[in-house]
Formats: C-alpha cells, sequence, structure tokens
C-alpha cells in the first residue's frame, strides 16, 4: 500500500478537456482496451445530454460525439477485441455499437430488447461474444437481457435477444459486470440488495445462479477482485460496501470478507470527509482491493480494503470542482482518468506538469450528489443522505 500511497502522492493533472459549447455532466467513462505494447488510444464519456463523447486518450482532445440516444444513457464500454467499437445502453430498450472510424453519426449496430426494456445498466463480456442488459422494474419484472454481440459490425439489422433471466432480482438491475477473464461468469446489482452471480454457460437461469449475496441496501456500483478474481463486492446508494469471497462457497468459511454499513462514518479522512463512493478498482499487483469516494467540491480519496476493515490512503485534490462520477486507472502507465459533475475530463499522470494557465472553476455546474441516482423504493428513499 506504501507504493500505492507513492504512486497517487505523485499524481497531477497532466491534461483537461476542453471546454464545451454545451457542458454537461461526464456520468460515465471508459478507455479503449490496449495491445499489449500499448496503453488505450480512446476515452468514451457518456454524458448527461444522452450523448457520448470519444477523445483522445493521450491529449484529451475531442474527437466526436454521438447523439443516436433518445433517452438517458446506462454507461459506456469499448469492446475487448476492437478498440475502435464502443458500446452503450439506454433507456428506449436498446444497445448501440459505434465505429469511431466512421464519420456517421449511425450505430453499426443496435441491439434491440424487448417492448417493455427501460435499459439502466449492461456490459459486454471478456471475448465480445455476449452482451447483457438490466432494466428498470416494469409492473412486476425485471429482466437481464443477453444478446450475441459476434461479427458485431457485419449485421445492420436490429438484433434480437438470445433470451433473459427473469426471477433473480425483483427491482431494478442497477448493475452488471462481467468476469475479466471468465466469459461465461457475470455478476448483477440491484436495488432489491441481491448481488448474483451466473454463469450463462448453464442451461437454464436456476442452474446459471451461482450464488445470491445480499447487501441489504440498494445496490450502486459492482466488481470482481482478489486472485483468479474469485472475490466480489458492492457499494450502496446509501455508501455501505459489502465484500464477498466465493471461492469459500463449498468450504465451511464465511464468504463475508466485510460488511460496511456506511463506508462515510468508517474511512476518516482528516479534514474533508467522504460524501460518496464512486467505484471500486482491484490493482493486480499489490494484491489490494482500493476504494474510489468523494467530496460534493471534487476532492477524490483512495481507500484500502482489508478483511480488518478501510483505511484511507490518499486524496486528490484541485482538479474537479463538483462530484466525480466516473474514473479509469492505468496500472501499465499508473496514469488516472477521471470525469464529474463540472463537466471535466481530467488526465492525472506521475509528476506531470499542467500547461493551461488557469482552472476552469466557471465550468461548474450545479451540482448534487442527491440528484446522482433515482432509487425507486420509498423505504431506501428515507436512507440516502
Amino acid at each position: 500500500v506504501e507504493k500505492i500511497e507513492e504512486q497517487l502522492a505523485s499524481l497531477r493533472i497532466a491534461k483537461r478537456s476542453a471546454p464545451s459549447e454545451e457542458p454537461a455532466y461526464v456520468l460515465d467513462i471508459d478507455v479503449s482496451k490496449p495491445a499489449e505494447s500499448e496503453s488505450g488510444r480512446f476515452v468514451a464519456a457518456s454524458c448527461s445530454s444522452k450523448s457520448i463523447r470519444v477523445y483522445n486518450r493521450e491529449t484529451l482532445g475531442f474527437l466526436r460525439e454521438y447523439h443516436g440516444h433518445p433517452g438517458v444513457l446506462a454507461g459506456v464500454r469499448f469492446a475487448h477485441t476492437c478498440d475502435s467499437l464502443v458500446l452503450s445502453a439506454c433507456g428506449d430498450g436498446t444497445v448501440k455499437c459505434w465505429d469511431i472510424r466512421l464519420a456517421s453519426q449511425k450505430a453499426v449496430q443496435v441491439f434491440s430488447g424487448y417492448p417493455s426494456n427501460v435499459f439502466i445498466s449492461f456490459d459486454i463480456n471478456c471475448n465480445d461474444l455476449i452482451i447483457c442488459a438490466g432494466t428498470e422494474k416494469v409492473e412486476k419484472d425485471t429482466f437481464l437481457v443477453f444478446w450475441d454481440a459476434r461479427g458485431i459490425t457485419n449485421c445492420t439489422s436490429a438484433r434480437e435477444p438470445l433470451g433473459v433471466y427473469s426471477e433473480s432480482h425483483n427491482d431494478d438491475v442497477t448493475k452488471i459486470c462481467f468476469h475479466p477473464v471468465e466469459p461465461s461468469l457475470v455478476i448483477s446489482g440491484s436495488t432489491d440488495g441481491l448481488v448474483n452471480v451466473f454463469d450463462i454457460n448453464k442451461d437454464n437461469e436456476d442452474d446459471a445462479l451461482v450464488s445470491t449475496c445480499n447487501s441489504d441496501s440498494s445496490v450502486s456500483f459492482i466488481g470482481w477482485s482478489g486472485k483468479d478474481y474469485k472475490q466480489i463486492y458492492c457499494m450502496t446508494h446509501d455508501e455501505g460496501f459489502c465484500w464477498w469471497d466465493i471461492a469459500q462457497l463449498e468450504t465451511e468459511e464465511p464468504i463475508t470478507l466485510l460488511h460496511v454499513l456506511d463506508v462515510r462514518d468508517t474511512a476518516c479522512i482528516e479534514n474533508d470527509g467522504l460524501h460518496y463512493l464512486v467505484g471500486g478498482l482491484y490493482h493486480e499487483k499489490a494484491d489490494k482491493l482500493f476504494l474510489v469516494g468523494g467530496t460534493s467540491t471534487g476532492n477524490i480519496h483512495l481507500i484500502s480494503c482489508s478483511s480488518n476493515g478501510l483505511s484511507p490512503v490518499g486524496s486528490l485534490c484541485g482538479g474537479h470542482s463538483a462530484t466525480v462520477r466516473s474514473f479509469c486507472w492505468n496500472l501499465r502507465d499508473e496514469s488516472l482518468l477521471t470525469g464529474g459533475e463540472d463537466a471535466q475530463l481530467l488526465l492525472w499522470k506521475p509528476g506531470a506538469v499542467e500547461r493551461s494557465l488557469a482552472k476552469k472553476a466557471s465550468l461548474k455546474i450545479a451540482s448534487s450528489v442527491q440528484k446522482r441516482v433515482r432509487v425507486h423504493k420509498s423505504s431506501l428513499k428515507s436512507r440516502i443522505k
């Protein structure tokens, strides 16, 4: 952890994205998956203006923008095997694929859900064969919808789903996350508090459900961690944290490694406090799980996890002026990308010197942590700070 503390302490702002004519919250970012010899070339950001903006990874120079979504976007993901393909899911019941080599505003592929589907989460598996999207609850129904993503750009007609899982959650599916190296494993998190692990190679939903973990609160973020990624973790909309070891499923050992009801109370950050959690990151070299959180004024805090509890590692201040919504940490070159409600995308690098003259404080948009997510259960609303 000391080495990570040093890395974090050395990070400085290297680049800022140029102000846009229409400032919009940066809700989610992803970096194109690199070839063995290089880091990813592109960054995609989904924005509150219902658009996707693509930037050069090194310069944060703006490349293009896609407006082909009539509804709210549910994240953005690059394909793993082709760094020019970027996918986005939308509340209109589609997942769209864009080829950033093309000047066209038209999606190269559209994956259509069923008429009532409103997608609020999605992911693509590590070999780009399967896409899964999670829906809002409509009447009594909540779905995980799957598509065959092979030959993603070879077919221009809308693709129909392979099938759905409909029994495992009873409220909005807020997050989907495929395993980093096992293409058939996927986890889903929901406002019903459950985090489910599925093996989609199985013939039906009952057999596919490997494990169900209960966070006791509405799930806001999920991820894989641990050696061989045998652990899963989640964060909740009331800033709780749960961490489980699914390798212990067949043993007598408890699978819960840590359960923190409110990280804001536990991870004591001097002089600043912690207002919200953004997400998590498993550091392979250090074999360590970290949480990223922040303040409404844009400060970023890194928190280390162990089975004994949470401990602050360090902070990044002076970059953003409002809530940070998303980050991508590149362990290869130790750089960090962050995006926030101040409409800024920042690239942090060890020892960097920022060339721009003044901090763009004027970009700050009216910001509120409360606006980050819509939680539907009334019993949960009262617990949201």
